[in-house]
C-alpha cells in the first residue's frame, strides 16, 4: 500500500515537537498460636536486622533514575479515598482541584472501552479469586454499586467461556453479597474432593484487617451465582508485631508433599515489606510459619502478593503447587508506597518455607515491574483448561473525580496476558495477550518496509483507529552523521531527539497531530560500547483536557542478537497497551483526547531520530467489540 512522508522538522510551536506541556478479631485460639505469634516476630525481627539494605550495582541505579517519570510521587492536598480505611489509595486528591474540562457526552462515550472488562456502571477495582471452573471462567473484583467513586464495596462478579468473546459468550456481571472486601489477593482454591475455598480480607467494625472463608453455596451450578460465608469468621487475624491495618491479600493457596496447604499474606514491619506463611488442612484451621517467605527493606507495605511457578523451559503454564527441577517460582508484590507492581524470580525452598531471588540487584520492589504504565493489584491464576497461567490488572481512571461522576463508571481490567519464562534473557517474564483476543479480528492491512526517514512521520491509511491490534518491527539504518547527544532511557518524551531514536508509532491522533500518544523504542550508546534500549509511553500530548494526569512512562527491554525492534499494541478508546519484544516490556496507558476521537483518529509511524533511518512492516487488524453486558438473571 502507498504512503506519503510528510516533512517533521522540529520547529518552536510545533504541536508535537514543541516538548510536553508542564505537568501541573477475633483472637486466634489457644497456647500454642500465641506461642507461635511471639517465635514469628521474634525470628521477624532477627531477619530484618541482618538483612540490610540490598545491594545495587551501577546498571541497576541508571535503571531506576530513568523510570523516575512513572514513579507518581504525588504532594497530596488531603487523604486520598480508601487510607482512612486501611487500604491503599481509590483516587488521586491532586487532581480534584483542577477545573474540568467541559467533556461532551460524545468525548465520555467515545471513552468507554470496546473489549477490556468493565462494568455497565460505576467504581471497579482489584481483580479477585479468578478461576476456570465447569467450562466458565470467573472473575470477581471489588465494586461500588451506588456510585464511580470509590466506597461501599462490595463483591463484583463476571463470568465467561472463554475470558474475551466467541460466538455468543461474554463477559457477564451478576453481582454478589461481600462484607467489605479489602484485598485483591484472594486464596481461591479448588480441593481434591472438588470443593471450592475463597479467602479474603475483611475489615472489622474497628478497622482490622481479618481474613474470611466462603464457598459456593451449590457446586453444580457452573456460574456459581450464590455464595455462604463462614459462620465462624474471621479464621485468621493479625498475629503479634503486624499492624491491624497491614495484613492483607492472601495469595492462591498450594500444596506441599506434605499435604498441607499454604498460603501468603503480604505486610510489613517499619518499612520493609514481607511475606508471612500458614498452613492449614480445611481453610478453617491454621499455623503460622516461622520466619518469612520473603522480606526487602525500604519497600513497604506489601499488597496483593502472587506467588506462583514457572517452567524455565516449557511453553505452557504450571498449577500452582508445582516445585522441583526445571522450575523457578515468581514472587509478586504491590507496593503501597509507589502503586506499582513489582515481581523477581527466585527459587522456593519449601523445606524451610523460605524464597530467593537469582539476582538480589533486582528483588522485588527494587527492580522488574509487570507493567511500567497504569496498573497494579494484579492476580494470575493458573488455567488449566488451556494449561496457561493467566495474569489480570486493574487499572484506574487519570483525571478528576468530578469527571467520573459525570460520566457513570471508573476503572477497568487489562486484557487478560499470558505469563512464561523468557528462555532466552533467563531474567524475566513474557508477558501476551490471551490468543482469544483474535477472535475479534476483522479486516487487516499490511504494510511492508516503510521507509521513515530522521525527522519525518507517516501516515497509515487504515481507516477507523480507536479499536485495533498493532504488530509492528523496526529495523534501523544509522547515517553518516554526527552525533547527537540526547537523553538515555525514555527522555523527556518522543520529543527528546538523539542519534538513535526515538522511533516508534503515533495512536490515537488527530490529522494535525494536536493531540497523540506516541509508543516508541530509544536506542542509546554509552561511551564504553554498550548499547541499551528502553521502550516507551508518552502522554504528555494524549489529550487537550488540562486535569489529565500525563506522564512518559516506560523502562529498558532486552533486544538480543539477531531481534529487531518488535512491539505490539492494542488499542482500545481509553486505554493502549504496548508489549515490546514478545511482551518483555508491557506499558498500559489511559489517555483522554478530545478531537482524536471516531473517525478523527488516526495511526502515523515517527521517527524522531536524528541519526537514523527505520524501516516498519505492520500489520494492523481492526477489532470488533466484546459487547459485553450484564448477567440475564431472569432466565435462570
Amino acid at each position: 500500500m502507498d504512503t506519503n512522508t510528510t516533512s517533521y522538522t522540529p520547529l518552536p510551536g510545533d504541536p508535537f515537537l514543541s516538548g510536553p506541556p508542564e505537568t501541573p478479631r477475633r483472637p486466634l485460639k489457644g497456647f500454642a498460636v500465641i506461642f507461635a505469634s511471639v517465635i514469628f516476630l521474634m525470628s521477624l525481627v532477627a531477619l530484618i536486622i541482618n538483612q540490610g539494605p540490598p545491594q545495587q550495582d551501577g546498571h541497576h541505579h541508571e535503571k531506576q533514575s530513568a523510570s523516575t517519570a512513572s514513579s507518581e510521587t504525588t504532594s497530596f492536598s488531603r487523604l486520598p479515598r480508601g487510607i482512612a480505611q486501611g487500604v491503599s489509595a481509590k483516587s488521586n486528591p491532586s487532581f480534584s482541584d483542577e477545573s474540568s474540562y467541559n467533556w461532551t457526552n460524545a468525548m465520555l462515550s467515545w471513552q468507554r472501552t470496546a473489549f477490556h472488562f468493565q462494568p455497565e456502571r460505576n467504581w471497579m477495582n482489584d481483580p479477585d479469586g479468578p478461576m476456570f471452573y465447569k467450562a466458565w471462567y470467573h472473575l470477581f473484583y471489588q465494586y461500588n454499586p451506588n456510585s464511580a467513586l470509590w466506597g461501599n464495596i462490595t463483591w463484583g462478579h463476571a463470568v465467561s467461556p472463554d475470558l474475551i468473546h466467541g460466538s455468543t459468550s461474554r463477559w457477564l456481571w451478576s453481582p454478589i453479597d461481600g462484607s467489605m472486601p479489602t484485598g485483591c489477593g484472594w486464596v481461591c482454591a479448588i480441593l481434591p474432593d472438588g470443593q471450592i475455598a475463597i479467602l479474603y480480607t475483611a475489615s472489622t467494625n474497628e478497622s482490622v484487617q481479618v481474613q474470611n472463608l466462603a464457598y459456593p453455596a451449590n457446586l453444580s451450578d457452573p456460574l456459581l451465582l450464590d455464595w455462604v460465608k463462614y459462620s465462624g469468621n474471621p479464621v485468621l487475624t493479625p498475629p503479634a508485631g503486624i499492624g491491624s491495618t497491614d495484613f492483607r491479600d492472601p495469595t492462591t493457596a498450594w500444596i506441599g508433599p506434605d499435604g498441607l496447604w499454604r498460603t501468603t499474606i503480604g505486610s510489613k514491619v517499619n518499612k520493609t515489606g514481607i511475606s508471612i506463611v500458614y498452613t492449614t488442612t480445611n481453610f478453617i484451621d491454621y499455623e503460622l510459619l516461622e520466619g518469612v517467605l520473603h522480606a526487602v527493606p525500604g519497600t513497604g507495605m506489601w499488597e496483593c502478593v502472587d506467588f506462583y511457578p514457572v517452567s524455565i523451559n516449557g511453553s505452557t503454564g504450571l498449577e500452582t503447587s508445582v516445585n522441583g527441577p526445571g522450575v523457578k517460582h515468581v514472587l509478586k508484590a504491590s507496593l503501597d508506597d509507589t502503586k506499582m507492581d513489582h515481581y523477581a524470580i527466585g527459587t522456593y525452598f519449601l523445606e524451610n518455607n523460605t524464597w530467593i531471588p537469582d539476582d538480589p540487584k533486582i528483588d522485588v520492589g527494587i527492580g522488574l515491574k509487570y507493567d511500567y504504565g497504569r496498573y497494579y493489584a494484579s492476580k494470575t491464576f493458573y488455567d488449566q483448561n488451556k494449561e496457561r497461567r493467566i495474569l489480570l490488572g486493574w487499572i484506574n481512571e487519570t483525571y478528576t473525580e468530578t469527571d467520573d461522576l459525570e460520566k457513570g463508571w471508573s476503572s477497568l481490567q487489562t486484557i487478560p496476558r499470558t505469563v512464561l519464562f523468557d528462555n532466552a534473557t533467563g531474567t524475566q517474564l513474557l508477558q501476551w495477550p490471551v490468543e482469544e483476543i483474535e477472535d475479534l479480528r476483522l479486516t487487516s492491512t499490511e504494510f511492508s518496509d516503510v521507509l521513515v526517514e530522521a525527522g519525518t512521520v507517516v501516515p497509515l491509511d487504515i481507516g477507523t483507529a480507536t479499536q485495533l491490534d498493532i504488530f509492528v518491527d523496526f529495523e534501523i539504518e544509522v547515517l553518516e552523521t554526527e552525533s547527537v547527544n540526547g537523553s538515555v532511557g525514555c527522555g523527556g518524551g518522543a520529543t527528546d531527539r538523539s542519534t538513535l531514536g526515538p522511533f516508534g508509532i503515533l495512536v490515537i491522533a488527530d490529522e494535525t497531530l494536536s493531540e497523540l500518544t506516541p509508543v516508541y523504542f530509544r536506542v542509546s550508546n554509552s561511551t564504553d560500547g554498550d548499547i541499551t534500549t528502553h521502550f516507551c509511553a508518552d502522554e504528555t500530548r494524549s489529550s487537550k483536557a488540562p486535569e489529565v494526569y500525563k506522564t512518559v512512562y516506560g523502562d529498558q527491554v532486552p533486544v538480543l542478537d539477531g531481534e529487531t525492534y518488535s512491539a505490539r499494541v492494542l488499542v482500545d478508546h481509553s486505554i493502549v497497551e504496548s508489549f515490546a519484544q514478545g511482551g518483555r516490556t508491557v506499558i498500559a496507558s489511559r489517555i483522554y483526547p478530545t478531537e482524536a476521537i471516531y473517525g478523527a483518529a488516526r495511526l502515523f509511524l515517527f521517527n524522531n531520530a536524528t541519526g537514523v533511518n527505520v524501516k516498519a512492516t505492520l500489520k494492523i487488524w481492526q477489532l470488533n467489540s466484546a459487547f459485553i453486558h450484564p448477567f440475564p438473571l431472569d432466565q435462570i
